[in-house]
């Protein structure tokens, strides 16, 4: 799976998408993340991809020509190719984890991330097949959105994870310990549960079961 990163501020990311199970993931050749700087479709002198709003206002626009411009020539040409583009929005819909798994059925996700006050609308209806939010708060961008969209959407391609138990959707979401047994810090002292060092795994499921927040 492709994902293509849209940002006026590239260097945001840092080395994130390198490490752990997502460099892992690009290392086999599963996943492969690009990210794109929004300015390398502008065609003035100064770069420009912002302008004041019509009707007035504060703060500046995200233009619409150098998303559109940069969207095309990164959708694949082959129709049967399914790619979808999305746009980060404060209107979007909410992103769950339903909405990661449908996501991940995609073969290419071009990913907009806006700044400044915000993007051209025209982005929004002719471009972008849909909005997504990442929760009911204000981000200074797109760009932790991106991050978030792409570690999640990841978890749900075969093969990302060592094994399709370890994601949370599926065995739910329960307390673990490990080693040391007994944790002191002065008079403290943080006990891991008896049943977890009984060795009777049919209880220990059953307590993982009543612990759990699926």
């Amino acid at each position: 799976m492709k994902f293509n990163i849209l940002s006026v501020i590239p260097e945001s990311f840092g080395e994130y998408f390198h490490h752990s199970i997502l460099g892992h993931a690009q290392k086999r050749g599963i996943i492969d993340i690009h990210i794109h700087n929004i300015r390398d479709w502008t065609t003035d002198k100064h770069h420009k991809v912002d302008d004041s709003p019509f009707g007035g206002g504060p703060g500046m626009v995200m233009k619409v020509e150098p998303i559109f411009k940069a969207v095309k020539s990164l959708k694949p040409k082959a129709k049967n190719n399914k790619t979808r583009v999305v746009l980060f929005s404060t209107r979007g819909k909410l992103f769950t984890a339903k909405e990661a798994k449908r996501l991940s059925k995609y073969k290419n996700l071009i990913l907009i991330c806006g700044r400044y006050e915000g993007i051209d609308e025209r982005v929004a209806k002719y471009v972008a097949d849909e909005e997504i939010s990442v929760g009911g708060f204000v981000l200074s961008g797109g760009e932790i959105p991106a991050m978030i969209v792409v570690d999640a959407v990841s978890r749900f391609i075969p093969g990302v994870l060592g094994k399709n138990e370890s994601l949370e959707e599926i065995k739910g979401s329960y307390p673990t310990y490990t080693r040391p047994e007994v944790f002191k810090s002065g008079k403290n002292k943080w006990k891991v549960p008896d049943i977890l060092l009984s060795g009777n795994h049919k209880k220990i499921e059953e307590w993982r079961k009543r612990q759990n927040k699926k």
